[in-house]
């Protein structure tokens, strides 16, 4: 597919879908299950079938794509699996959304219509999403591609639920969950956002049953008061020692409730007293359970208070709220109200508050699977998180965990495969109906969409059929890449799952990366309207400029800021590369791969920028092993645009202008090769362009992304050609430093003489005078050994020697005197007018710390500047 000639113009829209549907074609993507290469697997974090992917999405999948074109490269048998989630609560609040708008309802359509309309729902927005992948360049296997709903995956569900069920490690219970009143669904820890708000704290004096007077407490909630079956103090509190085991007749209730003593109450806080409702809070539930508390609901699953609440059935909570508050002040109980800032939960679907609240649930029960994760992570085979602090993340989370509440009230997902008998209320679980199936009901709820989720390193193989191909071959997988926020929600689950169920770690390394925040450092959010839309770089400035920015722009495990300005520096380097392709290919003369010959005389800068590139080869694959991204594409970007194309392809025009034919050959073939290993370099960081050129370079195979990854080339190692390079690199820099501080043209002729101090540095530069000459415009250049310096001459120091200048050849010696007094002036002139600032006392008694600092670097940097302007003026004086 070699061309003779590239556009003058790098044209990412025109060239990425290009490269992406010849790739597909290719089938370049596909796993090969060759049994001679050994595996390599990523299963790709499913997104929500809810709407489009994010920054986010694309940084984690980039990172992923990355390794595997790399990895694919290396002569692994590679698989990237695509697949997406169902996303159980946000993906049925969107239809639900969508049918409202409509004037439609779930529960006038009732559960199979409902589904229908969901399943559409996913096929649409899972077109979005492969869509969105393709912009990307992922280079995933879509033969293979999966969903959390789909048979396979569905059948591993129920396999692991009747497992855990039959083992007693699923149980259904009454417990307090998380409850999203809008939805009318339990939901997860994840799911809940925690926002600061304006709320209370709500005084109240409880009478003494028997007379004997009151106790004070206080509460952000006074609605649920209606539901309090007893109020609690600390058994080692003096204050209240002697209350403990009366009781306090509960304000407009009337009902009589017991005051117990439970460690959980800290004597620090309020008044040491805290009411106990053991159907609307967490803590209050376990003080109920050791105290044998009755528990009394008070709320409906929507938000309104039911019958418990008497006068206030009906009313929606917070209206409920603010009528007890007055009738306690008519009724003397309020004592004050206190402003008080507050942590709330809300949904993260809804965002309606979430209420904890008492529900018949089902629940894993986490102690037995946690310790056996926790043991295997003892051992040799442990998981490996980068970076390692992470485990730290992960080991807490599982010694601190509490029973997972598995079941939600809704009918996207997986149906609980549980039964309970008409009559009997007999309780069935298995992966199969009853067979007298017309005498029981099966569970309306669905499972946690992470139950599903947590299966997927596996589940996506073939499991529970230990004997898939896939199964066999490519779990467990190799890499894991994902947000440090979701690692004890996903990561975790994922990996008690496996250990449980397959015997093994359902991944060897975690890499784990940060949030993706705006230019100032804030959490992208549509409140802030800062979020931006990856498709929208893409389109701008192409795939490539996005991915470099994400692959390269931060640590493991770091956030990441966006910035413009970066995207913007990513596409000059891509132009930067494209330009020194384009000027190679047309000086290649129609080279083909067959006539590549590396085997001719090399001059110094032949046999430098080969050795650099064995470096480059050797930093970029030891780095990126480390998942360093960063500093391999530090590595990458200094020796593509300094070394290459700032150095060597200068001095390549020098035999490519030249007469020597042998030359030529070796510096095109030097040129071919060594673009050839920078796009195979590239190719895992900018996959578009990187084909595009090496597509147009002499090669042989049919694309870049099944091209060999570079390796070491020993026969071309010049090792003593980097010392002699960089001291002819040291001369051209200086003399181009020197003619920058004068004001003085590289058009401009010069005298040029060399005082070197060491015979190597002498015997460098004497056997490369052409680059020299050329590079620093020298009329007259001389090399000697402690050559005395001659009068009014610029100098500069290098390593192993020192450079002169004569000025006369540079300036008009009387002008420039003239220019710097100017400079002079100027300069002492602001030195003047910063220090009366900052010996002004009412400057400094009332400007920030900041503002003053500021202005004493201006101070420094302007007496430095007047300082260097009185030493040229002094020694052009002489």
């Amino acid at each position: 597919m070699q061309e003779l000639s590239m556009p003058t113009k790098y044209d990412p829209q025109a060239t990425e879908e290009k490269w992406y549907d010849f790739w597909m074609k290719g089938e370049y993507f596909k796993a090969d299950q060759d049994p001679e290469k050994a595996p390599y697997t990523i299963v790709i974090p499913p997104p929500n079938v809810t709407g489009k992917l994010h920054l986010g999405h694309a940084w984690d999948t980039t990172l992923q794509d990355m390794l595997t074109r790399m990895k694919r490269m290396q002569g692994f048998d590679v698989l990237y699996l695509p697949g997406m989630d169902h996303a159980g609560i946000a993906t049925q609040a969107k239809v639900e959304q969508k049918l409202r708008a409509e004037g439609k309802s779930r529960l006038e359509m009732g559960r199979e219509k409902f589904l229908e309309q969901s399943w559409a729902w996913k096929e649409e927005y899972a077109s979005t999403i492969r869509e969105q992948w393709s912009k990307l360049g992922l280079g995933l296997d879509y033969s293979r591609e999966r969903f959390t709903l789909d048979e396979g995956l569905s059948e591993a569900v129920q396999e692991v639920f009747v497992k855990l069920y039959e083992k007693g490690l699923i149980y259904r219970g009454e417990y307090i969950v998380n409850w999203d009143p809008a939805t009318k669904t339990a939901i997860s820890d994840i799911e809940v956002i925690y926002k600061d708000i304006e709320g209370a704290f709500y005084h109240f004096s409880y009478p003494l049953t028997d007379g004997s007077g009151h106790v004070e407490l206080a509460t952000t909630r006074p609605e649920t008061m209606l539901g309090d079956t007893a109020i609690a103090v600390n058994p080692k509190d003096e204050r209240y020692e002697h209350l403990v085991g009366k009781t306090i007749t509960l304000p407009i209730v009337g009902r009589e409730i017991p005051i117990v003593a439970d460690e959980y109450v800290d004597m620090e806080f309020g008044t040491g007293v805290v009411k106990i409702t053991p159907a609307h809070d967490p803590n209050d539930f376990e003080v109920g359970n050791r105290h044998d508390l009755p528990r009394v609901l008070v709320m409906n699953e929507d938000g309104t208070m039911n019958e418990n609440a008497g006068k206030y059935e009906g009313m929606d909570r917070f209206e409920c709220r603010k009528q007890i508050v007055e009738d306690l002040k008519e009724s003397g109980v309020l004592i004050k109200v206190e402003p008080h800032l507050h942590s709330v939960g809300h949904s993260e679907r809804s965002d309606a508050i979430v209420e904890p609240y008492l529900s018949l649930q089902w629940f894993v029960k986490m102690e037995p699977l946690a310790e056996k994760a926790l043991q295997e992570q003892q051992g040799e085979d442990k998981i490996n998180f980068i970076p390692q602090r992470f485990e730290n993340t992960y080991v807490r989370w599982m010694e601190n965990i509490r029973d997972w509440c598995v079941s939600r009230q809704l009918w996207w997902g997986h149906r609980i495969p549980a039964w309970y008998h008409k009559e009997t209320g007999e309780v069935y679980v298995g992966k199969e109906a009853p067979a007298d199936l017309e005498n029981w009901e099966q569970d309306n709820d669905v499972l946690d969409t992470w139950f599903s989720s947590a299966l997927w390193p596996f589940s996506t193989m073939g499991w529970p059929n230990e004997g898939a191909a896939d199964y066999q071959k490519y779990f467990p997988t190799s890499t894991l890449v994902t947000g440090y926020d979701i690692i004890a929600f996903w990561v975790s689950r994922m990996i008690f799952q496996s250990y449980e169920f397959t015997g093994e770690r359902p991944f060897n390394d975690v890499l784990i990366h940060g949030l993706i925040r705006d230019s100032e450092g804030r959490k992208m959010s549509k409140s802030l309207g800062n979020g931006i839309d990856p498709m929208d770089v893409i389109e701008k400035y192409g795939a490539d400029s996005l991915r470099w920015f994400l692959t390269t722009g931060s640590t493991p495990g770091n956030d990441l800021r966006f910035y413009w300005e970066k995207i913007e520096a990513t596409w000059n380097f891509s132009n930067k590369l494209w330009n020194a392709s384009r000027f190679a290919l047309m000086n290649m003369d129609r080279l083909t791969h067959e006539q590549i010959d590396l085997s001719g005389e090399k001059s110094l800068a032949d046999q430098w920028i080969l050795t650099r590139l064995n470096t480059t080869i050797d930093d970029v694959t030891r780095l990126s092993d480390k998942y360093e991204f960063g500093e391999a594409g530090r590595v990458l970007y200094h020796f593509i645009w300094e070394d290459f194309c700032n150095w060597y392809i200068e001095m390549a025009k020098l035999p490519l202008n030249g007469e020597d034919e042998a030359a030529k050959l070796t510096t095109r073939s030097i040129l071919a090769y060594t673009l050839d290993q920078i796009m195979r370099l590239m190719h895992p960081f900018m996959p578009f362009i990187t084909e595009e050129i090496w597509q147009h370079l002499p090669h042989e195979g049919e694309t870049v992304t099944r091209a060999a990854w570079p390796t070491r080339n020993d026969s071309l190692d010049f090792p003593k050609a980097v010392p002699a390079f960089e001291a002819v690199q040291n001369v051209i820099r200086s003399v181009r430093n020197i003619r920058a501080e004068v004001n003085a043209p590289m058009s401009k002729q010069i005298q040029l003489m060399i005082a070197t101090s060491d015979d190597q540095v002498q015997h460098d530069l004497e056997t490369n005078l052409s680059y020299l000459k050329k590079f620093t415009n020298a009329s007259e250049l001389l090399v000697e050994r402690n050559m005395t310096a001659p009068e009014k001459a610029m100098s500069a120091i290098v390593t192993g020697a020192e450079l002169f200048i004569p000025l006369a050849d540079l300036i008009n010696i009387e002008e420039e005197i003239a220019r710097l007094n100017k400079e002079l002036v100027k300069y002492t002139k602001e030195v003047e007018r910063v220090e009366k600032k900052l010996n002004n006392p009412g400057f400094v008694g009332k400007a920030p710390a900041h503002v003053i600092e500021e202005e004493q670097a201006k101070a420094q940097d302007y007496k430095e500047k007047r300082a260097a302007v009185e030493v040229r003026i002094s020694e052009l004086a002489k």
